[in-house]
């Protein structure tokens, strides 16, 4: 597809129309919410995009043009991973038999705002990106997944799905399902499963979701953030969406930013900015920063000084052992222990497991209890070096990425808080250790079988 989006029909805005300004701060998705101060219902989003735009000539078993287009500009997922959207696109368009697309809404992520603030202040663009990948890789079933312990949201959802049935805009209907809510649950093949008539518990690959997913069908799965991006694609075309960040990392990203900021919530920012700048959309720090956690809990600790320059992009972050992950950005004031902090996230990660392999159900609790020690208690440099075995000893076991998540946040804790670690060697638990957690880490009992049904 090339960049005009003449492969599509499309009426409504163009770019450079109200629709595709960028707003405050280089907004996009949520440009809407800012030029009227409210959530957008069907008609102030027609108002605003104009109906979704059509593929021409959109064949099964062929490249989409919206693959191409995804590709062109460089639009990679926001549930994680960054996979390449473009080729998630391919794969599932040119897989066997019918496809099946999902967009995944479930956020497990406690530290994570922002798929709840765009679900609720622009539901439509997501539903447009649902509508959009299903003709685009020809599937017959489309499936939005959400977590069950949020009933205002499923009941704005259903409004809004009705909206487009009584017009009638999307040839394959989108299904609403209320997921268990567990931190697992929103792992790509957990959704499979649950649809699938299982737990809704991650299962081992391969085969990955896109070769046999939902009914043994190719599926893609997408995380809303995304699926909304796609949506303006489509309409803008790929040079328009690299207007904002930078060649190597393009678009824009919503983050959400916690700590010790002047106004932590969600914010759309441009891909590439530096970390400071990140932090700077929330009201710069007043206090000395310790470190940063990028990417929430399954994220990196990152020692503040040094993370500030570094730009919010894949590769950039990679250098440093960490990653976007869910777009979270949680600001540490030296005032608090980074020790105590990192013990109760992975208490948390002990108890909201699987419980599927043993290193759920005994590596992980094992760590939790040794940083608990570090944390809290008398402890020896015996007990840490044992504590950095295991650590190690997690990553890579699992039957899913749990215990890699649990074990990269440990090991970037023990690094970025080094000196901390031995002053509680040397004289026992900081002070800041028994203070309130900047982290709001969820407490709850380890789940029972009948849960996750």
């Amino acid at each position: 597809m090339t960049s005009d989006t003449t492969a599509f029909d499309v009426t409504g805005t163009t770019p450079g129309a109200a629709g595709a300004e960028a707003g405050p701060h280089g907004t996009r998705l949520l440009s809407g919410w800012f030029s009227t101060g409210r959530a957008a219902d069907l008609d102030d989003h027609l108002d605003r995009y104009g109906p979704p735009p059509v593929e021409r000539g959109a064949r099964r078993g062929s490249s989409p043009l919206l693959a191409r287009a995804a590709e062109e500009a460089g639009l990679t997922g926001r549930g994680g991973a960054a996979f390449p959207t473009g080729r998630k696109l391919h794969a599932v368009a040119t897989g066997r038999g019918p496809a099946v697309v999902i967009a995944n809404g479930m956020e497990s992520e406690p530290a994570s705002a922002k798929d709840r603030t765009l679900l609720a202040l622009a539901p439509h663009l997501v539903l447009d990106g649902i509508a959009l990948a299903a003709r685009a890789v020809g599937a017959d079933q489309a499936h939005l997944c959400i977590a069950r312990t949020r009933p205002e949201q499923a009941r704005e959802l259903r409004a809004a799905l009705a909206e487009r049935d009584r017009r009638g805009l999307d040839t394959v209907p989108v299904q609403l399902h209320q997921l268990p809510h567990h931190y697992v649950s929103s792992e790509e093949s957990a959704l499979v499963n649950w649809l699938n008539g299982g737990d809704a518990r991650p299962t081992s690959t391969p085969p990955r979701p896109f070769e046999r997913g939902v009914g043994d069908r190719p599926t893609l799965i997408d995380n809303v953030e995304t699926l909304a991006h796609l949506a303006l694609i489509a309409r803008y075309g790929p040079a328009w969406y690299r207007e904002a960040g930078a060649p190597d990392a393009p678009g824009t990203t919503l983050v959400t930013l916690a700590g010790a900021v002047h106004h932590p919530g969600v914010y759309e920012v441009p891909m590439a900015a530096t970390l400071g700048r990140l932090l700077d959309h929330g009201g710069a720090p007043n206090e000395p920063l310790s470190a940063v956690l990028l990417g929430g809990f399954f994220g990196s600790w990152l020692p503040a000084a040094s993370a500030m320059p570094v730009r919010f992009a894949k590769e950039d972050l990679a250098a440093l052992g960490a990653g976007p992950g869910a777009g979270v950005l949680v600001a540490l004031p030296e005032r608090a222990c980074g020790l105590a902090e990192t013990a109760s996230v992975l208490a948390f990660l002990a108890r909201n497991g699987a419980q599927q392999c043993g290193p759920c159900r005994f590596g992980l609790p094992a760590v939790a209890e040794d940083f608990a020690a570090l944390a809290h208690g008398r402890t020896d440099p015996a007990a840490v070096r044992r504590l950095e075995q295991r650590v190690g000893l997690l990553a890579g076991r699992g039957a899913c990425r749990h215990p890699d998540g649990a074990s990269r946040l440990a090991a970037t804790a023990l690094r970025t808080f080094a000196a901390e670690t031995e002053r509680h060697l040397r004289f026992g638990p900081c002070p800041a250790a028994s203070r309130p957690l900047v982290l709001d880490v969820p407490g709850g009992a380890v789940p029972g079988a009948h849960e996750w049904r």
